[in-house]
């Protein structure tokens, strides 16, 4: 999804510039055909009161998108009212109290330019281009994670325009519970966030990567020894496993740090791994700011105009559980840049985690990438990613928000206690049932749904 430009206008299910307005709002070049009866491109606050207003009038649901980068295309729903968030785009940062104010299309670019003006830091997403909207709703999950934990952990207040269209604030004090399901359930929120309140952290001293390639051959045993080291990796670095069809396995390790000897001692178990002699070649310590790491990510792996398929879990199995379910993932992959994740999570060496709507995680996460460029591709490959996790949901715990299928596969994205207390909220503060929610879930047990 491009920056926007200029003022936002509706658009009418029919007129001539519907469709192509609407496909603009999806980073996934794939054409679900789903289309609703109106978008709404909010300049403000007022225009998300009336188009709520309208959609309560002409009895339409709405779905909602900041920078277009749901993989499944979750806001992209048939015969809704679609709001577009991407015009509330404005920064302010507080240096004294080291806080910053967001709204839902602010960029992860322009937020981390913001802040680092003042030697501040937070921890935003992977892609310049993800918005803040979805990002904080579901989780965030970003660089610096390991060590501050998911970006929602910084949230600390959001204000929220609800079903009825009133606007509240909600913190730990007040509206406690809708500042709870704001961390955290991603689509499956109750209402319109139109500003986010952010906590900023001291910034890092030094911020870099360190990379090392091998072949596939090496494939079993570059994966087996990053599962091992993962629980030993500071949580200074976020460990990667990449496997695509034209680079074999690849090693990142990510380092945010106080300084260049803390850095280089942190990545010391990749420049002195036992593997290194099989490794293709090993890079030295690379100073790189996180935006660059953040554009080459894009170069690398993530191409405009792709046409995608994705799909991920969570996962605590032992490496000969996982092992068989990564060579066959490797021998159906797609076309490069078709990409496989593992990145090691390590949550007990992140901070404690507050009570919020997101609670599903563990040692390692895996997802699956499938991109493509002809549409005539579509059938053969959009089914790959829900397939390979398929296949795993035997070793998976669950799945994380960011990355997932919902439209295709129903998984577990937080606790049943937690899906208990969202649906009794959702119900409060949407009880018309205004707004679309996650395209599938996991169901509540039936003796525990009324609990």
């Amino acid at each position: 999804m491009k920056r926007p430009k200029g003022r936002g206008y509706t658009y009418e299910r029919g007129t001539p510039e519907f469709d192509a307005k609407v496909l603009a709002t999806s980073f996934n070049n794939r054409d679900p055909g789903r289309r609703p009866n109106v978008l709404v491109e909010a300049n403000d606050i007022f225009d998300v009161v009336n188009a709520l207003a309208r959609a309560r009038r002409e009895n339409l649901k709405v779905s909602i998108v900041s920078g277009g980068h749901s993989w499944n295309q979750n806001h992209l729903r048939e015969g809704d009212l679609l709001l577009s968030m991407a015009r509330f785009n404005q920064v302010e940062v507080n240096p004294e109290q080291k806080t910053a104010t967001v709204g839902p299309g602010v960029w992860a670019v322009d937020l981390d330019k913001a802040v680092k003006k003042h030697g501040l830091f937070f921890p935003d997403t992977h892609a310049v281009d993800v918005c803040m909207g979805g990002y904080l709703l579901q989780g965030g999950f970003g660089w610096g994670s390991t060590r501050v934990g998911p970006a929602t952990m910084s949230v600390i207040g959001v204000d929220v325009v609800l079903a009825d269209g009133s606007l509240v604030h909600a913190d730990e004090q007040e509206n406690p519970d809708i500042y709870w399901a704001a961390r955290g359930s991603g689509p499956g929120f109750f209402g319109v966030v139109v500003r986010w309140h952010l906590k900023l952290h001291p910034r890092h001293k030094f911020s870099g990567m360190i990379i090392q390639r091998f072949g596939i051959e090496h494939m079993d045993e570059v994966y087996s020894w990053a599962h091992r080291m993962g629980p030993e990796v500071s949580n200074l670095v976020e460990l990667q496993v990449a496997m695509t069809h034209k680079n074999g396995i690849e090693v990142f390790a990510p380092v945010l740090a106080s300084s260049w000897k803390e850095a280089r001692e942190a990545v010391r178990f990749v420049s002195q791994s036992p593997l290194r002699k099989k490794a293709t070649y090993t890079t030295p310590l690379i100073p790189a700011s996180i935006s660059l790491m953040s554009y080459m990510a894009i170069f690398m792996l993530f191409p405009p105009d792709a046409h995608w398929c994705t799909d991920n879990m969570w996962t605590d199995a032992p490496m000969e559980q996982l092992l068989p379910h990564i060579r066959k993932t490797r021998e159906t992959m797609p076309p490069h840049p078709s990409h496989a994740l593992w990145l090691n999570w390590n949550p007990g060496k992140q901070p404690p985690r507050p009570d919020m709507a997101f609670g599903m995680e563990s040692q390692t996460y895996m997802a699956v990438y499938g991109e493509w460029s002809d549409q005539a591709d579509d059938d053969k490959y959009s089914g790959w990613a829900t397939e390979r996790m398929t296949d795993m949901e035997p070793v998976a715990k669950g799945i994380q928000l960011a990355d997932e299928n919902l439209g295709r596969r129903a998984a577990r994205f937080t606790t049943d206690e937690r899906l208990r207390k969202l649906d009794q909220l959702i119900a409060k503060y949407d009880p018309q049932g205004l707004f679309q929610s996650w395209g599938a879930r996991v169901e509540l047990p039936t003796e525990t749904k009324g609990a």
